[in-house]
């Protein structure tokens, strides 16, 4: 085991240039993730009857599949569809649905969760559907939804590392590369690369119960 080599200037900035490249994903993979969720959960919530079955159609099929086939769907066939992204748009684009049909369905559990007779009342006192949605339902579902969804954007950060199997030069692409130069150096880099991992999804964990916190 070479710890200092390991963790050499250049191997430690080659790791970090990786590691940006898993937050720069997930942070954007976290965004249009979470958009996607509260659509699609908003709109099964609300039961329109045509799109209602189609969208739970797709969150179904998408849910059940792996997500490594998704990332090397959207790698390697949309190109055959005319949609060349490369690897790390392909990355963020296979999270962001996988994630998004993970997320809808916390979103809707969440709206369906909330008591049905504030609802009457406030549809009673002259609230609109849509008024008493986006008023009354969507507010306290969010206070319940906080501790599933940040769950969901940890496993998110940590599918990340799945991208590497379409050369996305995120953290464990670069940590594999490392390793291969010295085996000596595989017990360092992968203790590094999992305290990386640890650091960052314990944030995650903490910003999640403080809000739940704020907002009981």
């Amino acid at each position: 085991m070479d710890i200092w080599g390991a963790f050499s200037e250049a191997n430690v900035r080659f790791i970090f240039e990786g590691f940006y490249v898993t937050l720069r994903v997930a942070f954007f993979s976290i965004i249009f993730s979470f958009l996607i969720g509260t659509v699609v959960g908003a709109v099964r919530y609300m039961k329109l009857p045509v799109i209602k079955p189609i969208l739970a159609s797709l969150v179904e099929l998408i849910r059940n599949l792996p997500l490594l086939l998704i990332i090397l769907f959207t790698f390697l066939a949309m190109p055959e569809l005319g949609m060349k992204l490369g690897a790390e748009r392909s990355a963020i684009l296979a999270l962001s649905l996988f994630e998004g049909a993970m997320i809808s369905e916390v979103v809707r559990g969440g709206l369906l969760s909330v008591d049905k007779g504030q609802i009457e009342a406030a549809r009673s006192s002259g609230l609109g559907y849509l008024q008493t949605l986006w008023h009354i339902v969507l507010p306290q579902g969010l206070r319940r939804m906080v501790p599933p969804i940040v769950s969901q954007f940890i496993s998110l950060l940590k599918d990340t590392s799945l991208a590497t199997v379409i050369t996305l030069p995120e953290l464990m692409h670069h940590a594999k590369i490392v390793v291969a130069q010295n085996l000596g150096y595989t017990i360092p880099v992968l203790v590094f690369v999992a305290l990386l991992y640890f650091c960052t999804n314990y944030l995650l964990s903490l910003l999640s119960r403080r809000l739940e916190h704020k907002w009981v």
